[in-house]
């Protein structure tokens, strides 16, 4: 039962974006990028700190 409840509110979802367009998963493309972009740069930076021994 709970797989129909989901599976409807998918079709719902995909019935809706149809709609709107692509603006909306252009916005979610475009923050994830920024954000793994922005994770990717910490991960690679933060070797190169000076360490005061």
């Amino acid at each position: 039962m709970e797989y129909t409840l989901a599976a409807g509110r998918l079709t719902e979802a995909a019935s809706a974006a149809q709609h709107q367009g692509s603006g909306y998963l252009l916005r979610v493309v475009l923050v994830v990028m920024i954000v793994g972009c922005v994770l990717t740069a910490w991960f690679l930076l933060r070797g190169y700190k000076q360490k005061d021994d």
